[in-house]
């Protein structure tokens, strides 16, 4: 009974050991470290204007002291390496990946905020109203030549071959 009850206790021992004691394994520390670059303030006191950036369907806000970019039903704003989206011109700002960044906002070129005189302004209601609507019929590829001399001469050979086979005319522009 003796050795049956000391093999019980060995038994014992050995099972809490396996149970209780670390098991060898991976061990690892992750360690982070984040500069949170703050977003300056900035709030709009009215609804901004906004210029149409040529060859996108991206759109800036001309004369502010900030990079602020509508596209897509979303502003976005650019500062320090960091970019961050709202659902609206003045915020809240939420930080992004720069994955998640659209493709055509990071190929901007380094000037598309300075936009000739005259170009034209749109107002903030009728971007609102009319992005979606703008980006899936293509309007800017038809009527962006009315900001660039070269465009508007081609556009105007090619009104005029349209009407010559008869396909032209106002209302089939």
């Amino acid at each position: 009974m003796k050795k049956s009850g000391f093999a019980l206790l060995i038994i014992a021992m050995v099972f809490a050991g396996s149970v209780l004691l670390p098991k060898p394994g991976f061990s690892g520390v992750d360690v982070s470290i984040g500069i949170n670059v703050p977003l300056p303030v900035f709030v709009f006191p009215a609804p901004p204007p906004v210029v149409h950036i040529p060859g996108t369907y991206a759109y800036t806000v001309p004369d502010v002291d900030i990079e602020i970019v509508f596209f897509g039903g979303y502003w976005y704003r650019p500062h320090s390496g960091y970019w961050y989206r709202a659902k609206s011109y003045n915020g809240p700002w939420v930080y992004i990946v720069t994955e998640r960044v659209p493709g055509i906002l990071l190929k901007l070129p380094p000037g598309y905020r300075n936009m000739p005189p005259g170009h034209q302004r749109i107002p903030y209601g009728q971007i609102k109203k009319n992005w979606r609507k703008w980006e899936k019929e293509k309007y800017w590829d038809k009527h962006e030549y009315r900001n660039d001399g070269k465009k508007q001469k081609q556009y105007k050979e090619e009104k005029k071959e349209r009407k010559k086979e008869g396909k032209g005319g106002r209302g089939n522009d």
